[in-house]
């Protein structure tokens, strides 16, 4: 899954994966629960909110708006080294930064929010620049 996925499912909530469809949607039951399931993928995620309530749990300064380290930690997640350079090889870096340097960390974070607004995310304009 990766760490992308580890911080797309403490945000978004893991999905379900449907059980394959073998026949076309035979009731309109299931035709309508295919709908709702639907129209609740699509909607937009306030991951500000979410992100500024995880802070708050843990009782401890943190800035996620411009620390990815802080960022995995208010999620629970591993910010070492080798999980920031998983992630790096998650959002596909090819920059010259070595590991650990304050500009790769500095893309991490900014490709991180894309990534997360292309994916159904509602993040501050500011964090997309």
């Amino acid at each position: 899954m990766g760490i992308l996925g580890s911080i797309k499912d403490k945000l978004f909530g893991k999905k379900e994966t449907p059980p394959p469809v073998t026949a076309p949607l035979a009731s309109a039951a299931e035709k309508l629960k295919a709908a709702a399931q639907a129209a609740v993928e699509a909607q937009e995620v306030d991951v500000e909110k979410i992100m500024d309530d995880a802070v708050a749990a843990k009782g401890i300064k943190l800035n996620w708006r411009t620390s990815i380290v802080d960022l995995m930690k208010a999620l629970d997640l591993d910010s070492s080294l080798a999980a920031r350079k998983e992630l790096a090889a998650d959002l596909n870096y090819k920059g010259p930064h070595a590991d650990g340097t304050a500009e790769k960390n500095i893309w991490l974070h900014k490709e991180l929010m894309k990534v997360l607004a292309e994916n159904g995310g509602k993040i501050p304009k500011e964090l997309l620049s």
